[in-house]
């Protein structure tokens, strides 16, 4: 049986701790007991959320465990000197642990140790700066819901603790174990590690929820042709009027939500690498590569073979 540790921080979001409920169900849907959970803190005993909750933990120990996470929390950026406990834990387990991870701020904890030196490592978007200009020997992927370096995974902060866990879960069991266990946690949709930290969805402040449900069929249809009447049958509306309903509630046009969607998605295939831009851009909807590099420009003011040498750079 897998030993999975968490360790906490007074103040942690209880979001940080989602994660393990995806253990839980590996356990259920296995029919056996594959993981076993525990909650460590510096001193051991109970710990305050930041909303008040309280868990109960273990003192840091020299126990093995196969897995340790590190839950951030608001605080943990601002911190000065992490205990040498705490240190001398975290730098153990690079020859004790399977696996060393973060989720959220918990990242500047295994930074301190000196762990993530050299290495690819992300963290919750709003303290990436922090990140950089406090480690400068840490290569900082902002942008990034979870990153895997050799035997360390750390991820962007709260919800992202969720999609980190399926991966390693997927890195255990395989990926249609970690698909059922995704679909018993009820969740809308499994992200990849190299999707971004800020949805297009959620940047477009949709208020109508007509309009939400037809960018929700879009985004899970993204090779299909998708035409403003083709939106407008999802939503049941005219096409006249789903495109003014849809101006009016996301301050774009259908078409620049699309071709916004096309680019996360394709954004997500480059930076996961090895895969041709031909077949970037059929997977993501643009059909061609002319018409991709056209939406890329006009999205990020980059090509897209700019970025996927910088990625098959990064991850050489």
């Amino acid at each position: 049986m897998r030993s999975i540790a968490v360790v906490v921080f007074p103040e942690f979001h209880l979001l940080t701790l989602a994660g393990i409920t995806a253990f839980e169900v590996a356990n259920r849907t296995a029919g056996r007991d594959v993981y076993e959970t525990h909650l460590l803190s510096e001193e051991g005993g109970p710990v305050r959320s930041s909303s008040g909750i309280t868990v109960v933990s273990a003192p840091l120990s020299d126990t093995h465990f196969d897995t340790v996470l590190v839950a951030g929390s608001p605080s943990l950026p601002s911190v000065t000197g992490f205990s040498t406990e705490l240190l001398c834990f975290l730098r153990s387990g690079e020859q004790r642990f399977r696996r060393l991870g973060s989720i959220g701020t918990g990242t500047f904890a295994l930074a301190e140790a000196g762990l993530l030196d050299g290495r690819l490592a992300t963290t919750h978007w709003a303290f990436a700066r922090d990140l950089k200009a406090r480690y400068p020997t840490v290569r900082v992927d902002s942008d990034r819901i979870f990153v895997n370096d050799g035997i360390f995974w750390t991820s962007a902060g709260m919800a992202a603790g969720i999609d980190l866990v399926l991966a390693l879960l997927e890195d255990d069991l395989g990926a249609s174990c970690a698909r059922e266990i995704a679909k018993q946690m009820v969740l809308y949709h499994r992200r990849l590690g190299s999707q971004t930290q800020i949805s297009p969805l959620l940047s477009m402040e949709i208020g109508e929820n007509r309009v939400h449900q037809a960018l929700a069929h879009a985004h899970s249809n993204l090779r299909a042709r998708l035409s403003v009447a083709d939106l407008a049958d999802v939503a049941s509306l005219s096409a006249r009027q789903f495109s003014r309903v849809f101006i009016a509630s996301t301050g774009r046009s259908p078409a620049k939500a699309v071709e916004l969607l096309r680019v996360d998605a394709a954004l997500a295939i480059i930076r996961q690498g090895e895969t041709s831009l031909s077949t970037v851009a059929i997977e993501s909807g643009f059909g061609s590569v002319e018409r991709m590099r056209r939406a890329f420009v006009r999205a990020t003011g980059s090509l897209p073979s700019g970025l996927k040498k910088a990625t098959m750079g990064r991850t050489t």
